[in-house]
């Protein structure tokens, strides 16, 4: 398994091995030592799988405390540009966002920690997507920011009218309003490293 740093430290790649052969092929897509290693202490306890056609963009979203989630996100059919955004008051790297093509061919997978937003578009006919997540869906505490908001100038990689999005993701909050996470509490040497 090859653990990728991308522009974001918290925010991690993962790219297992992948055996393939003429009868198809055989990967190992969850470890829990190797992930342990690479992230600190984590239960993931919930898993979630959604398909989506092209041009369907999911986000950007996250649940406020204290129903906050991370995700380990990965791509079993199809292609999707996968997204996280810093929305940790304070952070070094706030505002900023990591942007990682996952593809179901090279298996690969995004840790998102918690006090980040995440989205991702699809770049193939369908995809088929899946998220393990370390604290249970809370609908009362889901939140979100505008996929287009321009402090965060996310470029998508597709035409603009191209892009499916629901009613709610329409009309998602400014940037600016996602102020549920301060750095000094979602900092991830201290949420994973205990």
């Amino acid at each position: 398994m090859q653990i990728k740093p991308t522009n974001i430290p918290d925010i991690i790649e993962f790219q297992p091995k992948v055996y393939n052969d003429e009868r198809g092929y055989f990967v190992e897509t969850f470890r829990h030592d190797l992930f342990e290693k690479a992230i600190g202490k984590v239960q993931l306890i919930q898993d979630n799988e959604s398909m989506s056609t092209y041009g369907t963009l999911r986000g950007l979203h996250f649940q406020k405390p204290p129903f906050t989630q991370s995700k380990l996100v990965r791509v079993i059919q199809g292609r999707v540009l996968d997204v996280a955004v810093d929305i940790r008051l304070g952070s070094p790297t706030y505002g900023e966002h990591a942007s990682v093509v996952l593809d179901s061919k090279i298996k690969n997978q995004l840790w998102v920690p918690k006090g980040f937003a995440h989205g991702f578009l699809v770049l193939s006919e369908i995809a088929v997507f899946s998220y393990k997540c370390d604290n249970y869906y809370a609908p009362d505490y889901e939140s979100g920011i505008l996929w287009n908001d321009p402090k965060i100038n996310i470029d998508w990689n597709i035409p603009l009218q191209d892009i499916k999005l629901s009613d709610k993701d329409k009309i998602q909050n400014r940037f600016e309003s996602a102020r549920s996470f301060k750095y000094e509490q979602f900092n991830s040497e201290i949420l994973y490293k205990k």
